[in-house]
């Protein structure tokens, strides 16, 4: 079976919601603590395996080559003496990984977003990760899903199960009848039309056959071509399997789970956890008065 290696970021997004934060800076390079959002989910690839990186950029998304890049003042950082500063910089991407930049022309999906990247993918299988999701834990959710299709030579879903007031903000799946099994994806159901509450969240691993149904899936909800359709046919055809999300995961598209991403993580930071915890109950305690 062919190894994954490849993994694609759809980064084409206008971040619209964190205006006017993102007028000028991607919204995937807001920063929790020190890291920005993206790198998150390139450190998870990296550990999970992966050597390609390709990048699906938009027109305003110079700045994350930019952070991704080589950066020629290092040389400073080090003849002033801040090692371990140009060692972290140093560190974002080892020697033995690369990274690919493609342009999606226009906003037509996360499914077209993907498809921009076949060029690169070939006939390969891959991952997909989407910066937004944010997920703290071990073992990963891209390690999972790649384990798990070294078993099975399926395309993968991370899930989770959702609230039901949240069920139309994700892709739903249908459960097949066996366990891990997926028979459909619904995309964006209403509650009572949700043939379940587990969400399809932002990390798959896809065969290159969803390349093909790509290529030939006309525009669906909001004149996009969703990725969500693709796999919806795959699953109908018995190729697609579901896994459960084991870490904790934030919603960093969304104000309040960007917030939620910089409390956790703060407050398990080694360095300012017990100072922020100290700072957060004395907060809680004074509007509590």
């Amino acid at each position: 079976m062919i190894p994954i290696t490849k993994a694609v970021f759809p980064v084409a997004g206008l971040g619209t919601r964190f205006l006017p934060a993102t007028k000028a800076m991607p919204k995937e390079l807001l920063p929790i603590i020190d890291k920005p959002i993206i790198q998150y989910a390139v450190e998870e690839a990296i550990a999970a395996g992966i050597t390609e990186l390709v990048f699906v950029t938009g027109r305003t998304k110079r700045a994350i080559e930019d952070h991704f890049d080589t950066n020629p003042e290092l040389g400073e950082l080090i003849a002033k003496g801040n090692d371990d500063l140009a060692a972290a910089i140093h560190g974002i991407i080892p020697d033995h990984v690369n990274c690919i930049f493609v342009r999606q022309p226009r906003a037509l999906g996360l499914g077209h977003a993907v498809l921009c990247a076949a060029p690169v993918i070939g006939r390969n299988p891959f991952a997909v990760l989407l910066a937004d999701d944010v997920v703290k834990g071990t073992p990963s959710p891209t390690a999972e899903l790649i384990a798990a299709y070294a078993r099975t030579g399926c395309t993968q879903l991370s899930v989770m199960e959702v609230d039901p007031s949240d069920v139309s903000k994700y892709g739903i799946i249908r459960p097949g009848d066996t366990p891990g099994s997926v028979a459909g994806l619904v995309e964006k159901p209403q509650l009572e039309d949700a043939p379940s509450r587990l969400g399809s969240i932002g990390r798959y691993v896809l065969e290159p056959e969803i390349l093909d149904i790509l290529a030939n899936t006309p525009p669906g909800a909001g004149g996009e071509i969703q990725l969500a359709d693709a796999i919806n046919l795959r699953a109908q055809q018995g190729h697609v399997n579901a896994v459960y999300l084991s870490g904790a995961r934030y919603d960093c598209g969304s104000k309040f789970g960007y917030l939620e991403a910089i409390v956790d993580f703060a407050l398990d930071h080694a360095e300012y956890g017990p100072a922020f915890g100290a700072l957060i109950a004395q907060r809680a305690r004074s509007k509590a008065a």
